[in-house]
Parts: C-alpha cells; sequence; structure tokens
C-alpha cells in the first residue's frame, strides 16, 4: 500500500507545468476527478488512438504533442471560438500523449484545490506481459492516494478490453518507475518487458525513474525530455548510479518520502531538471521556459 502523507500543501502548489494563468478560475469550476476526466476527453486527443476516432494528423497537430506546460496547452485550446473546456470534435481537440492527459488533470485538480501529482512508470494493462511506458495521476480523495488514468475512455476502454475503472486503478495496474526498477533489480521481473514499442530495459526504467522523481518535485517533463543521470539507450549503468537509482526507488516506490526525495532533488544536480534539456524525438537541445 502506497503511503499517505500527511502534508498535502505541496501537492495543491502548482508547479512550472501545471501553473493555469487565466484559465485557473474556469478550471477551478470542474468538480471533482469525474468531471474533470469527462472535459479531458472532450479536449485532449491521444496521439496514438487518433486512428481509432477515424483520424489522421497533420505534422503541425502532432508537434503539439511537444508543448509542455499546461498553460501553453489551455493558451491554445483558447484561441479557438470554443470555450476552453467545453467539448469539441476530434478533429479541434488538442493532441497529446498519456503524460499531457496527467498534467491536466493536475492542472485542474490543483485549481479545484484537489492535491494531485503525475506519476512516471508503466501501465500494465495495455499489451500482455508488458509494462508500457505510462504515465497516471494521483490525487488525495481526503483518505487515500487515488491512482487514476484520466486518458482511458470508453472507446479505450473497449478495445483494450478494461472492466476496471480506471480512475481507480488496482495496485497492480499501474507501476511506478521505481517500483518497476525494485522488481528488477530483486530478479521478480524482466527488465526488457518494460518499455515501448522495441525499446526497453533497465536503463529505460531509469529514465522513467528520473522522471518520476521530477514530477514528484512539480516538474513534469515530456516522456522523451533526457537530461542530467539519465543513462544512454542500452547503457551499462555504473555502480554508483545504480545504488542512486537504488536508493530513488526506495523513496518513491512504497510511498512518497516527500521531504527526502526533494532534498535529494535539490542536491543532486543530475536529478534537477535544468533550463534546457534533449527532446529526444527532435534530436535538439530546447529550452523549457515557457514552452
Amino acid at each position: 500500500m502506497r503511503a499517505q502523507e500527511p502534508d498535502l500543501d505541496f501537492f495543491i502548489q502548482s508547479g512550472p507545468m501545471t501553473s493555469t494563468g487565466d484559465h485557473s478560475l474556469t478550471l477551478g469550476r470542474i468538480e471533482g476527478p469525474v468531471e474533470t476526466a469527462n472535459m479531458l476527453h472532450g479536449i485532449l486527443l491521444h496521439e496514438a488512438w487518433a486512428s481509432a476516432y477515424g483520424r489522421e494528423l497533420t505534422p503541425e497537430r502532432k508537434a503539439q504533442s511537444h508543448l509542455r506546460s499546461a498553460q501553453r496547452m489551455f493558451d491554445l485550446l483558447a484561441s479557438s471560438s470554443i470555450p476552453v473546456t467545453e467539448a469539441r470534435s476530434a478533429d479541434s481537440r488538442l493532441v497529446g500523449t498519456c503524460r499531457h492527459f496527467s498534467v491536466l488533470a493536475c492542472a485542474t485538480l490543483k485549481a479545484q484545490g484537489i492535491p494531485s501529482r503525475a506519476r512516471c512508470g508503466f501501465g500494465m494493462y495495455f499489451e500482455s506481459g508488458k509494462g508500457v511506458d505510462h504515465w497516471v495521476v494521483e490525487y488525495w480523495n481526503g483518505k487515500r492516494w487515488v491512482v487514476a488514468d484520466f486518458q482511458i475512455e470508453d472507446v479505450q476502454a473497449s478495445q483494450l478490453g478494461l472492466v476496471f475503472d480506471p480512475l481507480d486503478l488496482p495496485e497492480e495496474k499501474f507501476l511506478t518507475a521505481g517500483e518497476a526498477w525494485r522488481l528488477c533489480r530483486d530478479a521478480k521481473a524482466d527488465p526488457d518487458t518494460f518499455g515501448i514499442f522495441d525499446e526497453g530495459g533497465l536503463w529505460f526504467i531509469a529514465m522513467n525513474l528520473v522522471r518520476d522523481v521530477a514530477a514528484l518535485n512539480n516538474m513534469e517533463m515530456l516522456p522523451w525530455d533526457d537530461w542530467g543521470i539519465m543513462p544512454k539507450p542500452n547503457e551499462d549503468i555504473s555502480t554508483d548510479r545504480i545504488k542512486l537509482f537504488d536508493r530513488l526507488a526506495a523513496l518513491t516506490a512504497d510511498g512518497v518520502q516527500t521531504d527526502e526525495i526533494r532534498t535529494l532533488y535539490l542536491q543532486e544536480a543530475g536529478l534537477r531538471v535544468p533550463q534546457r534539456v534533449f527532446n529526444a524525438l527532435r534530436q535538439q537541445e530546447e529550452e523549457i521556459r515557457g514552452s
């Protein structure tokens, strides 16, 4: 069972990626996780699921997946004649990934005063026998952290054959990167079964672990943003970094040890998100401010 921190103030606060500026009042009128999910399903389209709605994405629309901040995303939605939280056709929705659903969900829940945080790890319900690179949200319901996948709606649930509530995931359905790391380090799982497409391995899990730690410090980066101590693809990880990743996994897997994670994040330069990161899809360094 994941731990329940008594201090929730940090996770009500918006960070650089979840601040919404002038949209905060509108988003604050959304009531609770269910309404938040319904709103997101009407304004956001997952790039990998576009064909399920009979859509082909232009390069311009695909490029929206590189937007990092909730404010930039909501600003783009607000540039149309449709109110920012109002459902629109699939052709008019913002295009993103699971990470974008999670960031916009956190931004909207925080605007409502609900503690929430994005988590980076692996969904266990997309491919049999594989943990697929994925982001979800944990929100505080007054008694416990609820793990919720704000991306999944009826079309996806039907095609995936899901029989559980995506807004209250059973524990085994999503593994944080730290949980996957510990399973593999304890030889209870094969690292090659964690990844996406033809990529996977301990290096991949370690990259997601760094992203998860950043997200727990209110820096929810793109799934392909690379920086600092992240291993390169198929790299043999050094003993020192293995020890650090073991510690990060221990702090994030069984329950979030908030104070220690923040301290370590601030002390370890390779953990902190720098002003510029490497966008692995675009193969270029990018400034994160205003992105």
